[in-house]
């Protein structure tokens, strides 16, 4: 459990790192800022909203379930695996949305338009940080 704890937190990091990567090479390498067609800014928006839900699916249907498992039984290898999955698609959904930005920006974008999808995936990411599970005791008074 604490070496899987501790590779999510090490992916959770350089993604974060990545995002903020993207950001410096979509203002060094992106072309000049042009209009762009509003139905493919309306496509993006829409897509972000779609991934945004996806993740908040995935973390239901695979972290909190495994979580709940993992708190009673640490050495569940198949919660575990369902665990570390969940995360791992969390994150890439995250990095998904960032890369919207990125693609934004060399579609001719300006900065602030692309800086919603950074910010947005960035933001998700470090909220969705790796806890390790914890049981729930409820006392019960007499």
């Amino acid at each position: 459990m604490i070496r899987a704890l501790k590779t999510l937190r090490a992916v959770q990091w350089s993604m974060l790192a990545s995002i903020l990567l993207y950001g410096v090479v979509g203002e060094l390498a992106g072309p000049v800022a042009r209009a762009v067609d509003p139905a493919l800014s309306y496509l993006f928006s829409t897509l972000a909203v779609a991934i945004v839900g996806a993740i908040f699916v995935v973390r239901r249907t695979l972290v909190l379930r495994a979580a709940e498992s993992l708190a009673t039984q640490p050495e569940d290898s198949v919660s575990l695996n369902h665990w570390r999955t969940g995360y791992i698609a969390t994150y890439a959904l995250c990095e998904a949305l960032a890369l919207f930005g990125l693609i934004q920006r060399f579609l001719g974008c300006n900065l602030q338009q692309s800086a919603l999808y950074y910010l947005g995936g960035f933001v998700l990411l470090f909220f969705f940080r790796p806890r390790q599970p914890v049981s729930v005791v409820s006392v019960s008074n007499p």
